[in-house]
């Protein structure tokens, strides 16, 4: 068949358009982290990139990160809704980050750039970036007793901060005056432009060799193929309703846990995920948006239903996602989201992991390090006096499956982020990493065992340096399924030079003097099914 039939593309060309989208959203992501500046970025590859269609409908994705994967398509929409279409013109490269349009927290920031072919607007790239530093009330932009919005950094609206004819200087420096580290988030963004740029190089090739109509009538076939794959998959799910929950250590100021609760109803092959019995807002920073919340149930029905299910919009069309004004999952305008992100998104996993432990346990995994593991560390360089920023993950044990012990030290679920390595560190930054070993005995046992968690130990190497910690699991373990035991939570520990210790809680911020030590205990995963006992 003809790919200009009037039928619409043959199968075969819907294929390779299929490649071709997502290729050029993997290329994306390597642009990125080969010209970017910041080792965040380089190294540990917190990023993540995505292409839409022109209604902002997701079409392809990088192998990224799935808090931020799920919350690109929404980005331009909201994005649309401020921005007439018509305002947008070739070449232009807009930022923004504002959780309440599309976004999850202000350092995750998006590059969009409109991509045009045949006089009109066809797609548009999306490249998230995390930056070290985004301003607001401590270093690193991570304000663990934050009490509203403003103190977690600068809020950009839609802002054309790139056109045809190059940076619009002006606004690009209103953004560099109001975050640390201004030359190493100048290289960030030009990144991010250059990721947005190849998209658009690449895309104009498939646009030269299928015309736009074609193009179009593959990605409506791509959507509705992964539609019905969603809805086959949906129906391997008995007709139900399954309740589910996990809890939050704390709100981030040292109050009580807070629960994430999810009534999930199977209706052939519908799903509703209705969160409307979580918890309150937060008084600190582990609110999350409702792109979140989705970006998560996206996430975990992938994976529990139909992992091979090509990642688009179609996807997401059987699924309805409830959640309640003023709760955790949808926060009024002014509350703090930072650790909303990246803990929160893994309790909603972790809760909707719970929910389906009656129905497919041999589909699921027992709890694991469902947390950023963040400890973050900022001060000046001494020779040059520049702000530097070690942003920081820390992976743990996996639970344990059906068939199979946990692994030891990944990033299970919603993140995807890499750890920096020791050189790196120690070539950047003044900290020496001393010590770096598993944590034997920390899984959860059962009949296949969680997997264990590590020990990192951070000596500081410099005058002065502030820490930030966000890390979840630290009070609350991962649990274990069908009987198996809990793992080890986190430990963190500061030891003074002086040799003087203390316990540092999961969200906090202390200064650090030459000779101190930072040691990290990360969680190991819980175990699957009732232990043999001795």
């Amino acid at each position: 068949m003809s790919p200009n039939s009037s039928f619409g593309p043959d199968p075969f060309t819907v294929e390779v358009i299929r490649n071709a989208l997502t290729a050029i959203a993997e290329e994306m992501s390597l642009t990125v982290m080969r010209s970017a500046r910041s080792p965040l970025l380089r190294e540990a590859g917190d990023l993540s990139s995505a292409l839409t269609d022109s209604g902002g409908n997701l079409i392809a994705q990088g192998r990224d990160i799935p808090a931020h994967l799920g919350v690109m398509g929404s980005t331009v929409q909201e994005f649309l809704k401020r921005v007439p279409a018509e305002k947008l013109e070739p070449g232009d490269v807009w930022f923004m980050n504002l959780p309440e349009a599309g976004g999850n927290h202000l350092p995750d920031v998006k590059a969009v750039r409109p991509i045009f072919a045949e006089g009109a607007i066809q797609a548009y790239a999306v490249s998230l970036a995390h930056w070290a530093d985004i301003g607001g009330a401590k270093p690193g932009s991570y304000v663990p007793d934050a009490r509203d919005a403003w103190q977690e950094g600068l809020r950009i609206p839609p802002l054309r901060v790139f056109t045809k004819d190059g940076p619009d200087r002006e606004k690009l420096d209103v953004i560099l005056c109001n975050v640390r580290g201004a030359e190493e988030r100048e290289g960030d963004i030009l990144a991010q432009m250059a990721s947005t740029y190849a998209a658009d190089v690449r895309l104009q090739e498939v646009f030269s060799r299928y015309d736009a109509a074609t193009v179009r009538a593959a990605i409506a076939d791509l959507h509705n193929q992964s539609e019905a794959e969603m809805r086959a998959a949906i129906r391997t799910i008995p007709n139900g309703v399954y309740e589910g929950e996990d809890w939050l250590d704390d709100d981030g100021l040292g109050g009580e846990p807070i629960p994430v609760r999810v009534r999930i109803e199977i209706r052939d092959e519908d799903a509703t995920f209705d969160f409307s019995a979580t918890g309150d807002a937060a008084a600190g920073p582990l609110n999350a948006t409702p792109f979140t919340a989705s970006a998560s149930v996206f996430y975990a029905m992938k994976a529990v239903a139909g992992p091979d299910i090509q990642p688009n919009a179609g996807c997401a069309r059987p699924l309805e996602i409830v959640t309640r004004e003023g709760s955790l999952l949808h926060p009024p305008l002014e509350k703090p989201v930072v650790g909303g992100n990246h803990e929160t998104s893994q309790r909603i996993v972790d809760a909707i992991f719970n929910a389906f432990e009656t129905v497919m346990p041999e589909r699921l995994t027992a709890g694991g390090s469902t947390t950023s593991g963040l400890l973050l560390f900022s001060g000046r360089d001494p020779r040059t006096g520049r702000w530097t920023t070690l942003y920081e993950v820390h992976g743990g044990g996996e639970g344990a499956r059906h068939d199979r012990d946990g692994m030891c030290v990944v990033r299970p679920h919603m993140s995807n982020v890499m750890n920096t390595p020791a050189e790196v560190i120690e070539a950047n930054y003044p900290i020496i990493i001393d010590r770096q070993e598993l944590r034997r005995g920390s899984g959860g046992k059962g009949v296949h065992c969680g997997g264990e968690g590590q020990i990192r130990t951070y000596l500081i190497n410099g005058p002065e340096v502030v820490m930030t910690s966000m890390v979840e699991r630290c009070v609350i373990p991962p649990y274990g399924l069908q009987g198996g035991e809990a793992g080890e939570t986190f430990q963190i520990t500061l030891q003074r030079a002086s040799g003087e210790t203390e316990n540092i809680a999961g969200k906090a911020h202390i200064r650090l003097m030459q000779g101190d030590r930072i040691i990290m205990k990360t969680s190991g995963g819980g175990g699957y099914g009732i232990p043999a006992r001795q």
